[in-house]
């Protein structure tokens, strides 16, 4: 599969996609519309990069999606290490050394067509893809990219389950994201259902302020395994970081920020709604720092 793919649709491209533990042609991975996911949203998914031909942090990818999987009641009779196996196989398969790598798993078609669907089959397909700059729209990693702010707040804990990365849960992503689009924006920025900053629609966020970090708590959103990763990177380097609520108002406080996520990486923010960040040493360092990381 080569880079040419991207200028067709994702349903019609050359190569392999592995589902339910067999290769299978791209254009041949489907299932019926009667799909329990496609009704009520069962499913859930991880999003990976691959650079060089290997996959950065595979394994804690898939012990994340085994959880988010327990969490929705979706059974993956595959170890740790088999999925890593699969996802390995996909991106050799596909010829692919830097490329993004999209495991799924979702309850399928079967007896149950209700709310309940106990009795449907758990289905699991594993795609990999050249995949560039998430944000290759935005602005220059000199100037930071734009981000608006959302009118949807991630939801308590007590409503959702946070912690999984389930696809029902992007719905008000997605409306938040095409909304900042049509505003010539990147991102948005969404609050949590307390009024606290919270995350991007699929991006964690730093702020810098005298020289020191700051970054939400995810308490009612995913602790992203990037975010981990810019953690402990910023210890190596000693920057005091403070994980805390963080208010809105405090957002004219900070001198620079930045997302983190597997498909955005590390990415400089230079504005959110009428608050402007410079692109400061730290910033950049972040960049270059996780850079250096993943391609090893």
């Amino acid at each position: 599969m080569s880079d040419s793919s991207a200028s067709t649709g994702y349903g019609d491209r050359d190569g392999f996609i592995w589902l339910d533990g067999e290769m299978v042609p791209w254009r041949s991975a489907s299932f019926h519309i009667l799909t329990h996911a496609m009704h009520y949203g069962s499913s859930v998914f991880e999003g990976e990069r691959a650079y060089g031909g290997k996959i950065f942090a595979s394994a804690k990818h898939s012990e994340r999606l085994l959880n988010s999987a327990r969490l929705l009641d979706i059974d993956i009779d595959l170890s740790v290490d088999e999925i890593d196996r699969a996802k390995q196989a996909v991106l050799d398969v596909n010829g692919l050394k830097d490329a993004y790598v999209r495991p799924i798993a979702w309850r399928g078609d079967g007896e149950d067509m209700g709310v309940a669907s106990i009795k449907n089959p758990c289905r699991l397909a594993i795609a990999t893809w050249p995949w560039g700059r998430y944000y290759a729209a935005g602005a220059t990693q000199n100037s930071g990219i734009r981000l608006d702010i959302s009118e949807w707040r991630r939801p308590s804990p007590e409503t959702i389950p946070c912690h999984a990365k389930a696809s029902g849960l992007y719905m008000i992503c997605t409306l938040a994201k095409h909304r900042a689009q049509r505003k010539g924006c990147s991102d948005a920025l969404m609050f949590d259902y307390r009024g606290y900053v919270a995350e991007a629609t699929g991006a964690n966020i730093f702020f810098v302020k005298n020289g020191e970090v700051h970054t939400p708590v995810p308490d009612c959103f995913l602790n992203g395994i990037t975010r981990q990763t810019v953690l402990e990177l910023l210890k190596k380097r000693n920057i005091t970081v403070h994980e805390r609520h963080i208010l809105p108002t405090e957002l004219e406080t900070f001198e620079q920020c930045w997302l983190t996520g597997t498909a955005a990486e590390v990415e400089p923010v230079g504005r959110i709604g009428d608050y402007r960040f410079e692109v400061g040493e730290l910033a950049a360092t972040m960049v270059n720092d996780y850079a250096r990381l993943v391609r090893g």
